[in-house]
């Protein structure tokens, strides 16, 4: 499913983070997952991309794209 959200928190040094949707809900974020290649966002940056159960059960967000 098709998400929209804010980068609420992003550490560059160990490559994740978390977005955060208008609903309030926050999905975990692995640099991997940033659909250009950079592995880095800004924190503040409005994203979208595809929420999905990540490898430990919780819900995270991939095909992160910068809008």
């Amino acid at each position: 499913m098709r998400v929209e959200g804010v980068v609420t928190a992003f550490d560059e040094a160990r490559g994740d983070g978390e977005v955060t949707t208008p609903r309030g809900e926050r999905l975990y974020l692995h640099c991997v997952a940033i659909a250009d290649g950079s592995r880095r966002v800004a924190v503040g940056a409005r994203v979208v991309g595809e929420r999905r159960v990540g490898r430990l059960g919780a819900d995270e967000i991939g095909s992160v794209e910068a809008l």
